[in-house]
C-alpha cells in the first residue's frame, strides 16, 4: 500500500477519508496530492511521529519521482523518441478532455480511458486509416500534468485541440507552442442542443478564423468522418499511385507536396530510378485521358496513377 498503515490516536474522519482516498490513487501526482491532505490534516503529537515520518519520506519519494521525469524529458527537449512518420497529427487537451477515447475511435490503439486525472503518462501512437493511407495519430499526455510532451508538439504537422468548451481554448492557446496546422475538435456535441452548437458554431468562425473546427461525440459517433477528412486534408499532399503494365495499381499510394512530378515519384520508389525510365504513362486528375504518355517533368494530382516502363 505504499506505507504500514498505522492509525493515529485521536484521529479524525477527515483523516480516515484522506488515508482511504491515498490507497485509491492511481498517478504520481494523485498520490502527491492526497499525501500533502493526510499530513495537513493527521494528528500532531508524539503517538503520531512515526506515521508523520512515513508520511513525509513518501511525499518526498513521489516528488523526486516527478522531478526526474521533468528532467529527462527536458534532456530530451520534450521528445519521447517517436519517429516522425510522412503525417503525423497529435490530440492535445487537459486531463479527462477524452483524448484516449478519441484516439481509440480513429485509429487501432487502445489507449487506456479512465475517469482518473492524468492517466496517460507517455505519448500514445495510433495509425489512422484514411483513403488507403495511414496518419500517424499521437495523444499527448494533458497539457495540465507534468508528462505533457511539448517537443512531440512542437514538431508535428497538424494539432488536434480537443475541448469541451470554448473557455478552454484560452488556457491552451497560451501553453501550445507549434508550427503545426490546429483543429479544433469541439467534443461532447451529443449533449448540445442545435442553438447551442449554432451560436458555439458562429462564436468559432468570429474568434478563431485561422483554426479549422468539428463538432464530435465518440459516443454517437457524429462528426468522426468529417474530422478524419479534416486531418488529411490538413497536410496539404497528394496520394499518387504507381502500377507496372498490364497489372493492378498499387494498394498503398505514395505521399507527395502538391504539384510534384513524375520524376518525383520515380525517385521516391527508388534514388535514380527516374534515369533508367523509358516511357510514363498516367491515369487520373491530370491526365487529359487514360494512359496518356508524359515526360518526367509531368505535375501530378491527388489520386493519380503513374505507369514505369524501364530500358
Amino acid at each position: 500500500m505504499g506505507f504500514k498503515r498505522i492509525m493515529p490516536v485521536n484521529a479524525s474522519p477527515e483523516y480516515g477519508h484522506a488515508e482511504k482516498e491515498y490507497h485509491l490513487a492511481k498517478t504520481t501526482e494523485e498520490k502527491i496530492e492526497r499525501l500533502k491532505k493526510m499530513l495537513s490534516v493527521a494528528p500532531k503529537h508524539k503517538s503520531s511521529e512515526n506515521l508523520i515520518k512515513q508520511l513525509r519520506t513518501r511525499l518526498k519519494k513521489f516528488q523526486g519521482e516527478i522531478e526526474r521525469t521533468k528532467k529527462l524529458s527536458k534532456s530530451r527537449g520534450g521528445k519521447t523518441g517517436i519517429k516522425k512518420l510522412e503525417m503525423q497529427a497529435v490530440i492535445v487537451g487537459f486531463s479527462k478532455s477524452g483524448k484516449s477515447s478519441l484516439l481509440n475511435i480513429l485509429t487501432n490503439a487502445n489507449a487506456k480511458i479512465s475517469e482518473t486525472k492524468f492517466t496517460t503518462t507517455h505519448s500514445i501512437i495510433g495509425m489512422m486509416p484514411y483513403g488507403s493511407t495511414q496518419v500517424q495519430l499521437i495523444e499527448i499526455p494533458a497539457m495540465d500534468s507534468d508528462f505533457y510532451d511539448k517537443g512531440t508538439v512542437y514538431t508535428a504537422d497538424s494539432i488536434l485541440i480537443l475541448i469541451q468548451n470554448i473557455e478552454e481554448l484560452k488556457k491552451i492557446e497560451s501553453i501550445l507552442q507549434t508550427n503545426g496546422k490546429k483543429i479544433i475538435v469541439l467534443t461532447k456535441s451529443d449533449l448540445l442542443s442545435e442553438p447551442e452548437k449554432r451560436k458555439l458554431e458562429a462564436t468559432l468562425k468570429s474568434k478563431y478564423k485561422k483554426y479549422e473546427f468539428v463538432f464530435i461525440s465518440c459516443i454517437t459517433s457524429e462528426g468522426i468522418e468529417e474530422l478524419k477528412e479534416k486531418i488529411f486534408k490538413s497536410f496539404n499532399k497528394i496520394r499518387v499511385y504507381t502500377k507496372e503494365p498490364k497489372k493492378e495499381k498499387s494498394n498503398n499510394p505514395i505521399i507527395l507536396e502538391p504539384e510534384a512530378n513524375v520524376k518525383e515519384v520515380a525517385e521516391k520508389i527508388l534514388k535514380g530510378f527516374s534515369e533508367k525510365v523509358k516511357e510514363t504513362k498516367i491515369w487520373g486528375p491530370s491526365s487529359k485521358f487514360p494512359g496518356q504518355k508524359v515526360g518526367l517533368q509531368h505535375k501530378l494530382k491527388d489520386l493519380d496513377i503513374v505507369e514505369f516502363k524501364t530500358r
